[in-house]
């Protein structure tokens, strides 16, 4: 920081040319390593773009896995900007699904309109829950919030363990997964809405959980800039000495952030248990809480910046496949590679290069005009 707390960078740059410049070196670096392998870089790239928005289908999973890292982006940033580091996405999210599921398990004979509030407000309370217990040992007991979200991602993995293969296993299956839902309590995909309406939309399990995404960051955003609990939160974050004398409670708002954590990583469960699955299974989850946490490093926090994140990672994730099938030389592993210098870059390299674009900017205004 610039003397006075002012970054010389301006904001542009902050938000847009450094998570850029991070990213670029991501894959230059990816493309030595394909090199290495013996394959063309460029021709790798072409493979994994076409894989990902090469046609309405690909792009309709790419969004789909997009969606997901919206809501653990979303989770990850609203814990960092009341000052905590919440690693325990991961967990919060599968116990979201399991209230999800117990409304669609046995409210399934309800219309679908009654179904989805009650089914999206369950996933929401427990994920909230789970994420308030390690906010309160920190606010209270002074648990560190790294350590103890990391250990609830084992006890929520251990609980759905249990309830799966001795509870709610499907009867007479040696899977560890519930019944299928009743086709009421099923999401709607978007191209069964648009057959619906006579539109032949590609057949992808990207759901009404999208625009749910979409209007979660319109509200996050909206809850930061424009409230005032918003601006408390924020506060806390940045000096919680500060908070504490304009009469804000850190402890109040670290357990709330934790609990909105919760309650966002959640709602995973409403695209994939609900929108694609239609049964619980274990690990549904995918890895996308702990994705979620360089989608909120590389977006700055920002809704913008995030949901430009959650696109990229979502276009790995599909791109990536796709590349594994049409170059047989880079395997699955090779992709999760490329993933890990994206997460390397964005998150423990974050400001690798913000010193010397710093001193570039200052010597910009050093010049006279």
């Amino acid at each position: 920081m610039a003397m006075g707390g002012r970054s010389p960078l301006p904001a542009w740059a902050d938000y847009g040319l450094l998570p850029l410049l991070n990213l670029v070196v991501a894959f230059l670096i990816a493309g030595l390593v394909v090199l290495a392998l013996g394959e063309n870089p460029l021709e790798a790239s072409g493979y994994l773009v076409r894989g990902a928005f090469g046609s309405p289908e690909l792009l309709s999973w790419t969004l789909f896995y997009a969606t997901n890292f919206v809501f653990t982006g979303l989770a990850v940033a609203i814990a960092f900007h009341a000052g905590l580091f919440n690693i325990g996405a991961e967990g919060q999210a599968y116990i979201g699904g399991l209230g999800l599921t117990l409304v669609c398990l046995y409210l399934g004979d309800l219309p679908f309109f009654v179904i989805l509030p009650l089914a999206t407000i369950a996933a929401a309370a427990f994920g909230a829950a789970w994420g308030f217990i390690p906010g309160w040992l920190q606010a209270r007991r002074g648990s560190h919030i790294v350590i103890t979200t990391i250990m609830f991602n084992f006890i929520a993995a251990s609980i759905m363990t249990y309830l799966l293969v001795y509870v709610l296993i499907r009867p007479g299956s040696s899977s560890p997964e519930t019944v299928t839902f009743a086709e009421n309590a099923w999401m709607p995909q978007l191209w069964q809405l648009g057959a619906a309406i006579g539109l032949d939309l590609p057949r992808a399990p990207l759901n009404l959980s999208f625009f749910w995404a979409l209007v979660c960051t319109l509200l996050f955003s909206l809850f930061l800039s424009r409230t005032r609990a918003g601006f408390e939160l924020r506060v806390v974050g940045r000096n919680d000495q500060a908070a504490i004398y304009a009469g804000i409670s850190p402890a109040r708002w670290q357990m709330i952030a934790m609990a909105l954590s919760g309650a966002l990583a959640s709602f995973i469960a409403l695209n994939e248990v609900m929108g694609s699955h239609h049964r619980l299974l274990l690990n549904f989850t995918g890895g996308y809480g702990f994705v979620g946490i360089a989608v909120a490093l590389m977006g700055r926090n920002h809704p913008i910046g995030i949901l430009l994140a959650a696109l990229l990672f979502g276009a790995l994730y599909q791109g990536g496949s796709e590349l594994a099938f049409d170059m047989p030389a880079i395997n699955k592993d090779m992709v999760v590679v490329v993933q890990g210098l994206v997460i390397l870059f964005a998150g423990a390299l974050e400001h690798f290069f913000r010193p010397s674009l710093e001193a570039l900017f200052r010597r910009r205004r050093a010049v006279p005009a």
